[in-house]
């Protein structure tokens, strides 16, 4: 990861990713907190409170998270019937470790963070909004606008705290001129409202990414993928 997202992040304690569902928020945060773990300068204590799909969800990532030196916690759920994780209260107001949120996609998984406002809205805490411009509700500033309005909305999050990231992909086959393509686009559509604090790409093609964008790069390890793949 670019030194210059993790000076970003230098003055923080908490970390919230949001967004879209299938926008990638899962695979960046799971990224994300292994990268400030291996900093070894605080505990780092990862919430999975997505409770709106049964797949591709941090949680199934816990004993590999806990060998990055993670604390995971989750709720197991009786079939689909949401249940809220315990604890989150206690480490938002803990300095002495970061703690990351995953939160469920779009406003239906972001009403899990709504009682957490008052903490969350706080200086201490880093509100990333994760969007991939390829996906049908990112295509253009409308849907943007508009999901992000809904998040906001349930969340009772800040809009002026929000940051954005940039994770412009169509599976494992995206290739470089997609990705720049894409984060050109989705730069264009929010440049007048927001700037892209950084953006996302597998880490295959992390090197040439960093040469062509003008912004920081964050390289994924991809964990949440289909067994075929």
């Amino acid at each position: 990861m670019d030194n210059e997202i993790l000076e970003g992040c230098k003055n923080y304690s908490n970390f919230i990713f949001i967004g879209e569902a299938g926008c990638g928020k899962s695979e960046i945060a799971v990224n994300f907190a292994r990268q400030i773990a291996g900093k070894n300068e605080k505990d780092v204590h990862f919430f999975d409170l997505d409770m709106t799909k049964p797949l591709f969800r941090s949680r199934d990532l816990a004993d590999e998270l806990k060998s990055f030196g993670l604390h995971v916690h989750f709720e197991e759920q009786f079939m689909d019937a949401p249940v809220l994780t315990g604890g989150v209260n206690q480490h938002l107001n803990d300095k002495s470790n970061y703690t990351v949120l995953d939160v469920g996609g779009d406003y239906i998984g972001a009403r899990s963070i709504g009682g957490y406002a008052p903490l969350i809205n706080r200086g201490d805490t880093l509100i990333y909004y994760v969007i991939n411009p390829y996906r049908p509700w990112s295509y253009d500033l409308d849907h943007i606008d508009m999901v992000l309005g809904e998040v906001l909305g349930v969340s009772h999050i800040d809009i002026n705290k929000v940051h954005i990231i940039s994770n412009p992909n169509m599976g494992l086959k995206t290739d470089i001129e997609e990705v720049v393509e894409g984060n050109t686009k989705l730069d264009k559509l929010i440049s007048p409202y927001k700037k892209l604090d950084f953006a996302c790409v597998r880490e295959k093609l992390y090197e040439e990414t960093k040469q062509r964008l003008r912004l920081p790069v964050m390289p994924l390890h991809l964990y949440l993928t289909y067994p075929w793949d």
